[in-house]
């Protein structure tokens, strides 16, 4: 059980509120004869200071990341269309994720914490009725750090006025929870979103579903 009153639920985005993107990169490498993992590799190759950790802390523009990351794909014995690539990496939403999200609204304080890339365009766009759902978004394109780094998890829950203690975080990937779960927070990650969903109930004791 969660070691303090849960009063935050925190959030990732793509692979959580929405289909994992790395089942476009699955489709991608299958489309461009590329073998399978190829991507995910790459961006797990200096995975701090490479082109897709750069973009997502709007370190280098889109036309930046694209020559850094094709060059860096080449590297590795493949060529990549880096504006293919990003462009199929918009999710579906996952209707029982939203869901849960408005049911820990009306008890407690929710937070979007997203590793993600600056589009250039503060306007809306077609998640703008989900992120309206959050007390906070953090955005790795906006605050200058990403998930895994400490730091951005500090600014969340500075943000909200919270211990760590006291948050629920739901991640796709281990490496983003680990983090979280050192600094004191309970962590749930989501490979199957309805198991994901019953673990969330029970730690904070109301329904989600």
């Amino acid at each position: 059980m969660h070691k303090q009153p849960v009063k935050a639920v925190f959030w990732d985005f793509g692979g959580v509120l929405t289909t994992s993107p790395f089942d476009a990169f699955g489709a991608y490498e299958e489309a461009n004869g590329l073998d399978p993992g190829f991507i995910r590799r790459l961006n797990a190759t200096n995975p701090d200071t490479n082109a897709w950790a750069r973009f997502e802390r709007s370190e280098v523009s889109a036309a930046e990341f694209a020559a850094l990351f094709e060059a860096e794909a080449e590297a590795a014995g493949a060529r990549v269309d880096a504006a293919s690539l990003m462009a199929s990496l918009r999710g579906d939403l996952r209707p029982a994720m939203v869901r849960a999200v408005e049911r820990c609204r009306a008890h407690v304080k929710t937070g979007l914490l997203t590793n993600n890339f600056s589009s250039g365009d503060d306007g809306p766009n077609a998640y703008t009725p989900v992120l309206e759902l959050f007390d906070v978004v953090v955005e790795s394109s906006r605050v200058g750090y990403r998930k895994p780094d400490p730091h951005f998890y500090e600014m969340a829950c500075r943000m909200l006025g919270i211990d760590a203690g006291e948050a629920v975080f739901l991640d796709d990937l281990g490496v983003n929870l680990k983090p979280a779960r050192a600094m004191g927070m309970s962590t749930i990650k989501v490979t199957d979103p309805a198991a994901a969903l019953e673990e969330l109930q029970q730690l904070v004791d109301f329904p989600v579903t």
